[in-house]
């Protein structure tokens, strides 16, 4: 008989490609890249915040003195242009100040014979606990938001801050710690939150400067470091070169459409002379005032005599 059995067909099977292992160059480059691509999703979020929140704290400002940033001369590119040297003293200070940390933290490490590190592994492998912490900092982030508005004390601030965390923000961080993706914008949600909450809470100081200045005549650092100008300067008439206002100090806030802007100390008072007829005469910056020194001294002298 003949033998009717169908032989098997040959199944053909490419060879797997061998593929390289990588190089101590490209691990090198991959691990710098991550380790760009992680500092980049936390700082930022937090620039933009901050960036964001600034110019509320510049409208505080010269909203203390009657007028809009407009009517100053700053906008947006402005305040850009003045803060690019702060922006690059910021990064000189919190580049030592992380490092600083880094390096107690290892330090701790080696002490406790690596306790540290597992302490932090094991709070990383429990959701619960890092969305707790990560939830009770975003409510922490609300107390400049809260304290612009309404003065409020430090207790009644911690039960907020405790109670916004955990309403609004554990269940939802718990859920985003389920997946890559949900961890990558969990860090990124509270980088922004982190750089607005220092937003706000450097408005507050921003405003109560001004209102220093306003008092005394005597600007702060901080207000230096925003781009606030402290210019004063002796006003005389373009049209016969003589004194203006008994030749007293004005404080010079800005320009704007052809137009200065002053802010009178004696008399606490914000006023607007056209440039074609001012001469700016006598130009101080950053004025040293005597010790006890308050705006309206002058103007109240004259009153009494």
């Amino acid at each position: 008989m003949i033998n009717q059995e169908i032989a098997p067909e040959d199944t053909y099977s490419p060879p797997v490609p061998q593929v390289a292992p990588p190089t101590e160059e490209e691990e090198d480059r991959g691990s710098v890249l991550a380790l760009i691509e992680r500092i980049g999703s936390v700082v930022v979020p937090i620039g933009v915040a901050l960036y964001a929140v600034l110019y509320i704290g510049v409208e505080q400002i010269y909203g203390t003195f009657g007028i809009s940033p407009q009517q100053a001369g700053i906008d947006q590119s402005v305040l850009l242009g003045r803060l690019m040297g702060t922006l690059v003293l910021l990064i000189m200070a919190i580049i030592p100040a992380v490092g600083l940390v880094v390096g107690i933290c290892w330090l701790i490490n080696k002490i406790t014979f690596g306790a540290l590190g597992r302490l932090v592994q094991a709070v990383r492998r429990r959701p619960w606990i890092a969305a707790s912490i990560a939830a009770l900092w975003c409510g922490a982030t609300y107390w400049g938001f809260f304290n612009l508005g309404v003065d409020l004390n430090a207790a009644v601030m911690v039960v907020i801050a405790v109670g916004l965390g955990v309403v609004t923000f554990l269940v939802p961080f718990r859920l985003l710690r389920r997946k890559p993706v949900g961890r990558a914008g969990l860090k990124v949600l509270v980088a922004a939150l982190t750089g607005l909450g220092l937003g706000f809470l450097l408005i507050l100081q921003l405003a109560d400067g001004a209102a220093e200045v306003q008092k005394t005549g005597q600007s702060s650092d901080l207000l230096s470091y925003v781009g606030f100008q402290d210019q004063w300067a002796i006003l005389r008439n373009a049209d016969d070169d003589k004194p203006l206002y008994d030749s007293r100090w004005m404080m010079l806030l800005g320009e704007s459409d052809g137009t200065y802007i002053f802010y009178d100390c004696d008399k606490h008072e914000t006023f607007r002379r056209p440039m074609d007829h001012t001469n700016l005469w006598d130009i101080q910056l950053a004025p040293e005032r005597e010790k006890g020194f308050a705006c309206g001294s002058l103007a109240g002298d004259k009153s009494a005599k």
